[in-house]
C-alpha cells in the first residue's frame, strides 16, 4: 500500500463527512473498481448503522475532515447564543439554503441553522419540514461536540440544551 499526502486521516480517527457528519475511520482497504485498485477510507457511522468507503485520494475533494478545534466549538455554541436570523424569503428556498448549509459539513454552518430554527416554548410551531432540518443540524452539532469533547451524545447534546436555554433566558 503506498503512503501518500493522505496521511492527515488514519485508522481510529473521527472525521466528519459532509453529508453524514461524524463517523470514525475502521480501516484503509484497498479495493477494486471498474478493473483500477483504489485505496479506500472504511467509514463507520455506527448510530447510522452505516459503512461508507470513500476512495483516499478523494477525501479532501469531497469535503472530508478531521473534527473541529475546542476552540471552534465554542464559537459554534456562541453562535446558539445569537438571536435567529431568519430570511424574508419563501419557505422552500430557507429550506434549501438550510439542507445545503447541513450537507456542507461546516460547524459554523450547522450551528446557524440551530440557531435560526430553534424555538423556545412560548413561539409558535414549527412545521414538518422545519423540525427535520432542525433536528439534523442538531443532531450533526452534538455528535462533533460530544466526538471533540469526549463525551458521551447524552451529555453533549444536554451541553448544547444549556446553551439554546440560555439563549432563551436572556
Amino acid at each position: 500500500m503506498t503512503k501518500s499526502k493522505k496521511s492527515e486521516f488514519r485508522p481510529d480517527d473521527f472525521v466528519v463527512y459532509p453529508a453524514h457528519g461524524v463517523g470514525r475511520i475502521v480501516s484503509i482497504d484497498e479495493q477494486e473498481v471498474a478493473g483500477l485498485r483504489l485505496e479506500m477510507f472504511v467509514i463507520s457511522f455506527e448510530k447510522d448503522k452505516m459503512t461508507l468507503r470513500v476512495p483516499t485520494a478523494r477525501a479532501s475533494e469531497i469535503g472530508m475532515r478531521q473534527l473541529s478545534s475546542p476552540d471552534l466549538i465554542e464559537r459554534a455554541l456562541d453562535t446558539l447564543k445569537g438571536k435567529a436570523r431568519v430570511k424574508r424569503a419563501m419557505w422552500s428556498r430557507r429550506a434549501q439554503e438550510y439542507e445545503q448549509k447541513i450537507n456542507s459539513g461546516e460547524l459554523m454552518s450547522i450551528a446557524e441553522v440551530v440557531r435560526d430554527l430553534h424555538r423556545n416554548d412560548e413561539q409558535r410551531e414549527q412545521s414538518y419540514s422545519e423540525r427535520q432540518l432542525y433536528e439534523a443540524a442538531l443532531e450533526r452539532l452534538t455528535r462533533e461536540v460530544a466526538a471533540v469533547s469526549g463525551m458521551d451524545e447524552v451529555s453533549a447534546q444536554r451541553k448544547v440544551d444549556e446553551v439554546l436555554l440560555s439563549r432563551v433566558a436572556a
